[in-house]
C-alpha cells in the first residue's frame, strides 16, 4: 500500500468535501420532487355566525384564487374573503393576515370577529 502523502490526503479531503457540497445541494432538490404538493382538502361549510353567513367550498380549477387559496373558497354573505394556504398548511385571510388559523372555516370566523360587522368589500387582487 503506497504512503499517504500530503498531496494525496488533500486530494482526499478535497474530493469529500467536494462530494458533501454535491449531496448537501442535492438533498433539497430531492426532497422537493418527491414532496406531494396536494394538502387534504379542508371540508365544506356553511353556517351563520354572529349573524354573519360563512360558506366554505372547494373551488372548480384555475385562476389566481385558486393558486393562493388552496382550491379552496369561502364567502362571508355571499362576498369572497381572499384566502392563502401557508406553507405550514395554516390559513390567512386579507383581514386577518397576521393571525394564521389551522382552516378556512377558523380564518372565516376570524375575519367576521376582525370586522365587528362592517360588510367585507370585494377584494381586487391586481
Amino acid at each position: 500500500m503506497p504512503d499517504l502523502t500530503r498531496r494525496r490526503a488533500l486530494t482526499a479531503t478535497a474530493a469529500l468535501a467536494a462530494t458533501a457540497t454535491v449531496t448537501a445541494l442535492a438533498a433539497p432538490t430531492a426532497a422537493a420532487a418527491g414532496h406531494d404538493h396536494t394538502m387534504p382538502m379542508p371540508d365544506t361549510f356553511s353556517e351563520v355566525y354572529k349573524g354573519r353567513r360563512i360558506q366554505g367550498r372547494p373551488m372548480s380549477e384555475g385562476g389566481h384564487h385558486h393558486e393562493h387559496g388552496g382550491g379552496y373558497e369561502v364567502l362571508i354573505d355571499g362576498v369572497q374573503l381572499h384566502l392563502m394556504r401557508n406553507a405550514d398548511s395554516s390559513w390567512i385571510s386579507v383581514v386577518s393576515h397576521y393571525d394564521p388559523v389551522p382552516t378556512p372555516h377558523a380564518a372565516a370566523r376570524a375575519a367576521v370577529d376582525e370586522l365587528q360587522g362592517a360588510p367585507l368589500l370585494p377584494f381586487s387582487a391586481n
